[in-house]
């Protein structure tokens, strides 16, 4: 569930008004996603994505997000930047949240990718990164390898109520990984969170890589290992598929530092979402409206690349 904050036809009518956009026509909460509230907006002109931003999302960051589409968006790619009103502000305020009027992008997302659709994304994932080596803002990754010891300080022995010497696992992975992490590789602002449902497909064509809301600057190989492994696994972390792997190989353009690189790589993006998760999991109430989600799946691909990295990226 995704709409935490409610907006009525009346004030959104209103909203609209300050954009050259069309009487409104109707407006649907979408339950996707877990960090904003989102809303299917159409009218008479076009149809748009309408975002209220909840608190995980700062609104200090919002000015930069909103840069980095437009830079993106200026340069061909396949992002949604936010719709200006008619004096040229993209960030408002609704219902007591920041709130963004966004273009909307043609597809849907894949649960089940194709080696077509993963080398596409791939592919897309690299062209990305390109437009942006020349992105001159910055934003610290506030879920990155300098977080995850505080993390995990922070999660404490309660580890172990998700499964019996979880805390000590973590403990050994995360020494491992910290003593390894490269601090040389080429980086940008990268997306740090570009899952397959956060691409949007039509056939095997990438139309639109959307929720940037994780953006900020940081190794670009860490964004094709968070890639790799939220698409080459099943949503379990149990069962690893190759040809998806390889695929998304065939499509990112990769370094030869950056690939020799990439074994800690992965494992270290399977420790970040392995350390958020498991935060969630223990402060989230039973009725919250968001769905836990299992951190275990991201101790499964942990264990996976640290024994099997350096022969699947070699």
């Amino acid at each position: 569930m995704a709409v935490y904050t409610q907006v009525s036809a009346e004030a959104l009518g209103a909203f609209l008004a300050r954009f050259d956009v069309g009487q409104l026509v109707s407006a649907k909460g979408i339950a996707e996603g877990v960090e904003n509230s989102n809303y299917l907006v159409d009218t008479t002109t076009s149809r748009f994505i309408l975002t209220l931003y909840e608190k995980r999302v700062a609104a200090d960051d919002l000015p930069y997000f909103m840069a980095l589409l437009d830079h993106l968006a200026a340069k061909g790619l396949p992002v949604p930047p936010a719709v200006k009103d008619r004096s040229g502000t993209e960030i408002h305020e609704l219902e007591g949240r920041p709130a963004c009027l966004i273009r909307f992008l043609p597809g849907v997302s894949v649960t089940t990718p194709t080696p077509a659709q993963a080398e596409a994304a791939g592919a897309a994932l690299g062209r990305m990164h390109a437009a942006l080596s020349d992105f001159t803002l910055d934003r610290p990754n506030t879920m990155g390898v300098d977080t995850w010891q505080a993390q995990f300080e922070r999660c404490g022995r309660d580890l172990d109520t998700i499964q019996p010497g979880l805390f000590d696992s973590v403990a050994r992975a995360l020494e491992r990984i910290l003593a390894r992490w490269p601090r040389h590789l080429p980086t940008s602002a990268i997306h740090a969170d570009l899952f397959p449902d956060n691409v949007l497909m039509l056939g095997d064509e990438v139309t639109g890589l959307i929720d940037f809301y994780f953006a900020c600057t940081d190794i670009r190989a860490y964004d094709f290992a968070v890639t790799h492994g939220a698409w080459a696994f099943d949503a379990t972390g149990r069962h690893y598929d190759p040809a998806i792997g390889k695929a998304l190989l065939r499509g990112y353009p990769l370094g030869g530092e950056e690939r020799t690189a990439l074994p800690i790589l992965a494992e270290g993006a399977a420790l970040r979402f392995l350390l958020s998760r498991a935060w969630d999991w223990l402060n989230t109430p039973a009725d919250a409206l968001v769905t836990r989600k299992d951190p275990l799946a991201y101790l499964r691909r942990l264990d996976f690349y640290a024994t099997n990295g350096d022969a699947l990226f070699a």
